[in-house]
Order: C-alpha cells, then structure tokens, then sequence
C-alpha cells in the first residue's frame, strides 16, 4: 500500500528555515517523481516544486524559486524541501504526493506557520 508521511513543520519566524521530509513505502520509491504542494489557508492547492525520479530535474514555482530547495535520497525513500528565507506567506499546510500510473497518492500533510 502507498504511503507518504511528511514531518517537519512547525511555527518559525519570518527569515527563518525549515526541512520538511516526506518518507514514502509501498512503491518502488526510485521509479517516480515527486512533488510539494501547499495550500494556505482558504486558498486551493497549489504546486511549491517537484523533482524528477532520479533526483536529476527539479522544478519551483516562482515565489519559491531561490528560496527552497527540493531533494530526495532514493536509498532512504526520503524527499525533503529545504526551505529558506521563510515569509508569512509560506504559510499553509504542506503536502507531498506522487503519481504511479494513473492514480495520485497524497500524505497527510504538515503544517507550516511563518509568523512573529
């Protein structure tokens, strides 16, 4: 069974960093890309980055670029999103996910508060 487990939010001040992990089981982990989506509060969903199955491609959406950072460690099944220069804006609750074949695969997500 598919299962993504993020960690690693918390309450951090503005200018602050934070890792975020996200541990994946049930699939073979080094097959397929990745990627971090946020959604904010009363605000949708939306893509932060995502990177390529062999860690070798990586993209960011633009009020990230910069910024953070996404990697993976295919021999620990763990992606992580280093996140730098945080801004009250950064603020949502994160979500990893993957697609293998036609389904989407979601973790539960990890909240992330960038405030004084």
């Amino acid at each position: 069974q598919v299962q993504l487990v993020e960690s690693g939010g918390d309450l951090v001040q503005p200018g602050g960093s934070l890792t975020l992990s996200c541990a994946a089981s049930g699939f073979i982990f080094s097959d397929y890309g990745l990627s971090w989506y946020r959604q904010p509060p009363g605000k949708e969903r939306e893509l932060v980055a995502g990177i390529s199955s062999a860690g070798r491609r990586t993209n960011y959406a633009d009020s990230v670029k910069g910024r953070f950072t996404i990697s993976r460690d295919n021999y620990k099944n763990v992606m992580y999103l280093q996140m730098n220069s945080l801004k009250p804006e950064d603020t949502a609750m994160y979500y990893c996910k993957t697609i293998i074949w036609v389904d989407d695969y979601w973790g539960q997500g990890t909240q992330v508060t960038v405030s004084s």
